[in-house]
């Protein structure tokens, strides 16, 4: 009778056998063999979870939309991927909304949003965290409306159907516009639609206007003209901000990531507003962007002049990113969050939105840059 194997705890050891010994002494060793390949086999097993799991846990999803930013050639050609020495995937959306439900599902941990649905995120809840400043009102978005569509002026907006993505700035200043010639959602039929059915409405001569950014932007001027920039809304009393977001969790976790990315984008922003021609429409430049984010390497270009940026110096002072309560940021937080509630959008306004603000990442590149 051949030995048999037992185990004792971590040990393994053999009981006395029979007089076949030789044959035995062969089986028991290559049982023997057979438990360490065994043995071996989940180690690495172990091993492979482990590595995933390490894989996962630095893995970052970062979401972005489709308007022109000299920093979305980054996207495309790897740098931020580079700088931050993560392998980052990066999922584009067509609206902040949209990047705001893949945060609150924990599918996004970083996102480029405007300040219309941060307002109405932060105000339900959620704890994000702007970290970067990536433009303030401009002419890259704005309201255009179909050559005979009837309207010359904000006079002739009663009784027209407009169009602006759903719980955008684009949406939130269409309704702030409309408010201050003294008409409301019944003068005026106002449409919650994704940006690619307002194009497509719009050619059909279903709407009269969409309040959009690019690329719709330069589709709706081709039949037709700008009568309202989001600069003159903001002029109105309805500024608003696009940012760079991550998650309060993220943010406090992985402050160097954060530092990393933003160098990123202040180092093309920085190339943008001082070599103007390598952004040209004949630029390589401009042409990884129509590629990346579609349309032409012209409408990139065009687009990009139409951006309001600001430097990080300005960006990190009390006027925005910087101040606490006195943030800009906060305080266009919480006037957009008090109009939204105005218009039935969300059902409460927090008392203060200077937690969902944090100059660090913006700080800790100026310091590092010698700005």
């Amino acid at each position: 009778m051949c030995p048999r194997l037992r185990h004792g705890g971590s040990r393994t050891f053999a009981t006395a056998g029979g007089p076949e010994s030789g044959t035995c002494g062969l089986q028991l060793g290559m049982t023997l063999v057979k438990l360490i390949r065994s043995m071996l086999s989940a180690a690495v097993g172990a091993l492979a979870l482990l590595s995933a799991a390490h894989a996962a846990d630095s893995r970052v999803v970062v979401g972005y939309q489709t308007d022109a930013l000299p920093s979305s050639v980054a996207i495309a050609n790897g740098e931020f991927d580079k700088a931050t020495g993560v392998k980052i995937d990066f999922r584009r959306f067509n609206s902040g909304a949209e990047i705001f439900a893949a945060i609150a599902s924990g599918d996004v941990q970083v996102g480029y949003v405007g300040s219309s649905p941060f307002a109405a995120a932060t105000s339900r809840g959620l704890d994000v965290k702007a970290f970067y400043l990536a433009s303030i009102s401009g002419v890259d978005e704005a309201l255009v409306v179909r050559n005979g569509s009837g309207i010359a002026s904000l006079a002739d907006l009663k009784g027209k159907k407009l169009a602006a993505a759903p719980v955008s700035t684009d949406h939130y200043q269409l309704l702030a516009l409309i408010k201050s010639v003294g008409l409301n959602e019944k003068d005026v039929q106002v449409f919650a639609i994704p940006q690619p059915d307002i194009v497509a409405g719009y050619n059909r001569g279903d709407l009269d206007g969409g309040f959009v950014w690019d690329p719709a932007l330069t589709e709706l001027k081709k039949n037709g003209k700008v009568l309202v920039t989001s600069k003159d809304v903001a002029e109105k009393g309805a500024p608003t901000f696009s940012a760079w977001v991550a998650t309060g969790g993220f943010a406090k976790s992985h402050p160097d990531f954060l530092k990393a990315f933003a160098g990123v984008i202040a180092k093309y922003q920085t190339s943008f507003a001082s070599n103007p021609a390598e952004w040209g429409p004949d630029s390589e430049n401009a042409a990884t962007l129509a590629k990346l984010l579609g349309g032409t390497p012209a409408d990139q270009a065009s687009a990009l002049k139409n951006l309001n940026l600001l430097p990080l110096k300005v960006q990190a002072s009390d006027a925005w990113l910087g101040g606490g309560e006195k943030s800009g940021i906060a305080r266009i937080l919480k006037e957009t969050a008090v109009f939204l509630k105005e218009q039935k959008k969300i059902t409460d306004v927090l008392p203060s939105y200077a937690a969902f603000v944090t100059p660090d990442a913006v700080l800790a590149v100026e310091k590092g840059s010698g700005s």
